[in-house]
């Protein structure tokens, strides 16, 4: 299949389309689920996990449409793995299944659909979800732009597990697994052509391990807040905080985690890393008891080795996140309007 292209008589619903879907998905998302191949995948819920989770269930869905495809650190079948993936597991979720929707342009090679999907099943197996369902179009030339990917996904929440926006108390601690703004600057570079002495990557990464070792080191309800600061990047994301838990945010400059390639390429472009968009952070909001715990367990995983606590939630200014800077002044850090960064995910 690898010198053959998309024809638009792939989303006919005919033979083609039959032969893609059993040549092509059955042969990398291979499970009983799907080889049933009917309108939606009925799931049972395994015996052992209804006691355990009383079918607590979350859902989640999302569209990818990224350019470029393929990019360093990811792609974006990768992407939409791991962009479902963890908002799931904002929630405190175990993920489990994903469906995947497949809008793709008359014209795109078959090599390349094929090596996107078979990134999607190595993500998956790497994430511990199936993708049980889905569906493709395929759309004359020019009317897409070579791919569009949605995914949805269903995960079960542990019980006595409360993760939401809503949830941040003064006093809590903010907490990030690692350095911002890799993905969006990754994407703009790649676009632009530009190179540095450190190249840059993608940050794309499953985090449900990551999150299930955070549960499992706290005691239960000291983690009050989950987020993945993808579009709007970190500030978007703790001005979205603090405004649904009408709490103010207080953060140090000194403690961001940014690469010296992401910081080189914002001031190249103008861009402030705080607004640029990562796809494999989570923010946790903790109580101060649970601070030190739950750093520790970020540093144990391998997507959090350079966690850090960057600052600190107060009563003060509610609905408002604050910045101190090295130079020891103070300036309001806004939500971002617009799209600083277009086609990032």
């Amino acid at each position: 299949m690898s010198d053959k292209v998309i024809l638009l008589a792939h989303g006919s619903g005919g033979r083609l389309g039959q032969e893609l879907v059993e040549k092509l998905f059955l042969h990398f998302f291979d499970n009983p689920a799907l080889l049933q191949l009917d309108d939606s995948a009925v799931l049972d819920l395994p015996a052992a996990q209804s006691a355990t989770y009383q079918r607590r269930l979350a859902i989640s869905t999302d569209s990818y449409v990224v350019s470029p495809l393929f990019f360093p650190g990811g792609d974006i079948g990768k992407l939409a793995i791991c962009g479902t993936v963890n908002d799931l597991s904002m929630s405190g979720a175990q993920p489990l299944w994903l469906s995947a929707g497949f809008i793709i342009e008359e014209g795109l090679p078959l090599a390349d659909l094929e090596r996107i999907v078979a990134s999607m099943a190595e993500t998956a197996a790497q994430a511990g979800v199936q993708i049980v369902a889905g569906d493709t179009k395929v759309v004359d030339r020019g009317s897409a732009d070579k791919l569009f990917i949605n995914t949805a996904g269903v995960g079960l929440v542990p019980p006595g597990v409360v993760i939401a926006g809503d949830r941040a108390r003064p006093g809590d601690l903010v907490l990030i697994n690692g350095t911002i703004g890799d993905h969006g600057m990754t994407i703009m570079t790649q676009r632009e052509g530009l190179q540095f002495d450190s190249p840059l990557a993608s940050d794309c990464a499953p985090l449900a391990g990551l999150v299930a070792r955070l549960l499992a080191a706290l005691p239960a309800g000291t983690l009050h807040c989950l987020r993945d600061p993808t579009r709007g990047g970190l500030a978007t994301t703790l001005n979205e905080l603090a405004a649904r838990s009408r709490v103010g945010i207080e953060i140090e400059e000194d403690a961001l985690p940014v690469r010296e390639a992401v910081r080189g390429a914002c001031e190249l472009l103008g861009l402030d890393p705080l607004y640029v968009a990562n796809e494999g952070k989570a923010v946790a909001i903790v109580a101060p008891e649970a601070a030190e715990a739950a750093l520790a367990a970020l540093q144990s995983d391998s997507y959090g080795r350079e966690a850090a606590v960057i600052g600190r939630v107060t009563e003060a200014h509610p609905g408002r996140v604050v910045l101190h800077t090295t130079l020891g002044a103070r300036r309001m850090v806004d939500m971002l309007v617009g799209e600083q960064l277009p086609r990032i995910c």
